[in-house]
């Protein structure tokens, strides 16, 4: 832990007389939870902590990050801000809860993830006008098939942002029906596109009971510090939505950990126009901040292969970070990721036999052609072991006392070492999260180094040597190559993020050419023929714990300043800290074809006026409306209107002095705090899309 408490700073700050308590922001990532605590008034960074994440059970590793935090912090905390990978997690893993969707109208092409689906007539046309009456009778019937089947339901009808009338009805029906949870389209976007949106609804519906039990858990580790601050959840785009919000919409927390650290990087340096690289411990992510505002996706989230509906920062990820896995290929050539492992350095930390074991199989280690040479399995408990098969069991139970190297194992399952790799048994056990991998990343590399000594740096070493003797290398040249290796993918990585925001998603790695440049540009050779220069448009923002060891070396080879700012092992938490609430309310306006005059499309539905002005202030004044009551829903204690009109028109040759109205758009975006001020110097581009 580092503090840079002083005993003569009050815990409360004044602003124009009101007084403000502290901020603590916590990031729930893949492989660590950090925690600070920051003072808005000053913002000074008043205590930080990191600690190791339990994903086994989350509250554990944010109870050991408050612990080091220090409970003197917590007793004026104004807000507490959480941002978290779980959402994103579960949609990759295929994991929430069973889900039924009940589709109104028609069902879009694709494949939906859910198989409980219902089709049932209805929905509306363009214009919000009904293509088939709803057949609530119907419908009735056809919910006996969700019964003891599905935890929430989705309903998703055919153009109901223009209409949600049948979206309504359907959810008052299976309420008063199935009593379980519903989720409705519209009310998630107000984007076009009858299978995003269906997607969007879905996933939402199978979020519902992973986001709500993670914010109670965190509620309760909160308690046992005495802490009753309010909770706000970041948002995939960075801006933060109320405890209540996030209960209702747990889908608009997808990547929320990643957009935390585009916030915390644009917070914690001067720079507006940076690309922001952040190096955790399982990925790399990599976004675009141009004056100070992060780019958003046009389309919306893709996550786990889904196509969504969910506004977020436009965020590249990639796997590689401290705790890649370092392995020799056939070849005898190193790779880096995008397999994540424990460190040997700090499962050695906990479990010091692992040192021994390694020197008793060291011949085998490195004499033999088994590539996963210095691997070690550890264990994690579990207590439902039903579906598991024999040899399934006999390897938990080797590992029930602590972890066993690859060899170890290999010999007690009396399974060659050469065929134990490949066993079916150890894949799946992995899959199912009972045990890991343990062996050498770029964390043991900086242990030798001795950049990073957290843990144990002589168990790192080891393994080092052997896999360098494995190679037919020194120590000196494995730990270069490995390095190297490194930092090339990392190179490649920025490389790959510019050309993408550029809007050329072609991978240039897999070009031959290309990559006989990249590497010409990466490695200069004094006496060469042919000499490459590559140079970044913008500097780097480095973030992540491990940002100050990997960085320097790649904006040298790319030509680019670095910023590593100070506390930048904690920037994600920093952005949970800061982040702003920002709203924002769309309304529509077009001509009525049918009858004369224009047609308002609302979140009511549809409303008719004769007049366009008549039309425009009544648009506008619902949208301010619904934007304040969203705001203050979102846990917004002091907000801002900010309105923006756009009129659409087409030229037309015979009557260029008169050009013929299409539509005309009315946006109200909403932008606060939740404690009652204004955090000076942030600035946020945020995203709630809410047809009023």
């Amino acid at each position: 832990m580092i503090r840079s408490l002083k005993q003569s700073i009050s815990k409360f700050s004044l602003i124009g007389g009101i007084k403000l308590g502290w901020i603590l922001g916590i990031d729930t990532g893949g492989t660590y939870t950090d925690g600070v605590i920051i003072d808005p008034a000053s913002k000074e960074i008043i205590a930080k902590s990191k600690a190791l994440t339990t994903l086994e059970d989350l509250t554990i590793g944010i109870r050991n990050c408050l612990d080091s935090l220090g409970a003197t912090t917590f007793n004026t905390l104004s807000m507490v801000s959480l941002s978290t990978t779980l959402a994103t997690n579960t949609i990759v893993e295929g994991r929430g809860c069973e889900v039924g969707l009940i589709q109104v109208g028609r069902k879009p092409n694709g494949i939906l993830p859910t198989e409980h689906v219902i089709l049932t007539p209805g929905g509306h046309d363009i214009k919000g006008w009904p293509m088939e009456d709803l057949d609530l009778d119907l419908l009735r019937g056809q919910l006996v098939s969700f019964k003891g089947k599905v935890e929430a339901v989705a309903v998703s009808g055919y153009l109901s942002i223009r209409n949600p009338e049948h979206e309504l009805q359907v959810r008052d029906l299976v309420q008063e029906v199935l009593h379980i949870p519903v989720v409705c389209a519209h009310e998630l976007t107000t984007t076009l596109g009858l299978y995003e949106r269906t997607v969007t609804a879905v996933l939402n519906a199978r979020l519902l009971p992973v986001i709500a039990e993670l914010i109670q858990s965190v509620k309760k580790v909160l308690a046992e510090q005495e802490i009753n601050a309010p909770v706000m959840i970041v948002k995939g785009d960075g801006s933060l939505m109320s405890e209540q919000v996030a209960r209702e919409k747990p889908i608009e927390t997808i990547l929320s950990g990643p957009a935390s650290s585009i916030i915390g990087g644009t917070y914690l340096t001067p720079t507006d126009n940076a690309l922001i690289v952040d190096i955790g411990g399982t990925t790399t992510d990599i976004a675009l901040v141009e004056e100070g505002i992060p780019r958003l996706t046009q389309e919306g989230a893709v996550v786990g292969g889904w196509f969504t509906r969910v506004h977020s920062a436009e965020i590249n990820t990639y796997g590689l970070g401290g705790d890649s896995q370092i392995q020799m290929t056939k070849d005898r050539k190193l790779l880096v990721g995008p397999r994540r492992a424990f460190p040997l350095c700090y499962v050695a930390s906990q479990y010091p036999s692992i040192e021994k074991e390694l020197l008793q199989y060291a011949s085998k280690i490195v004499n033999t052609s088994v590539i996963q040479s210095v691997d070690c399995f550890v264990a994690f408990p579990r207590q439902n072991r039903e579906t598991l098969s024999p040899s399934e069991i006999k390897l938990l139970n080797l590992l029930g006392s602590g972890p066993h190297t690859f060899y170890y194992l290999a010999e007690k399952m009396e399974v060659d070492p050469i065929l134990f790799s490949s066993e079916s048994y150890l894949q799946k056990l992995i899959n199912l999260g009972l045990i890991a991998r343990v062996t050498l990343t770029p964390t043991d590399i900086l242990h030798v180094r001795g950049t990073y000594t957290a843990w144990n740096d002589q168990v790192a070493k080891l393994g080092c040597e052997l896999l360098a003797q494995k190679m037919g290398k020194s120590l000196e040249d494995f730990l270069n190559a490995a390095s190297e290796r490194i930092i090339d993918n990392l190179c490649f990585t920025i490389i790959q993020s510019f050309q993408m925001y550029e809007g050329n998603s072609s991978n240039p790695l897999s070009n031959e050419q290309v990559m006989y440049y990249l590497n010409k540009a990466l490695h200069p050779q004094e006496n060469g023929l042919l000499h490459c220069r590559l140079n970044a448009g913008m500097p780097i923002i480095g973030i992540g714990a491990p940002a100050h060891a990997w960085l320097p070396q790649v904006a040298k080879l790319l030509n680019t300043p670095l910023l590593v700012p100070e506390h930048a092992e904690v920037a994600n938490a920093v952005g949970a800290a800061v982040g702003k609430i920002v709203v924002n309310v769309e309304t529509m306006i077009r001509p009525d074809s049918n009858f004369g005059g224009f047609v308002v499309y609302s979140l009511k539905g549809h409303k008719h006026l004769d007049e366009f002005e008549e039309a425009v202030d009544y648009a506008e004044n619902e949208a301010r409306k619904h934007a304040s009551r969203e705001a203050e829903k979102t846990g917004a204690q002091h907000y801002e209107l900010i309105v923006k009109r756009e009129d659409i028109n087409a030229e037309i040759n015979y009557s260029p002095d008169h050009p013929l109205f299409i539509e005309c758009k009315i946006k109200v975006t909403a932008i606060g705090t939740s404690t009652g001020h204004k955090l000076k110097g942030l600035q946020f581009s945020g995203n709630m899309n809410i047809m009023v």
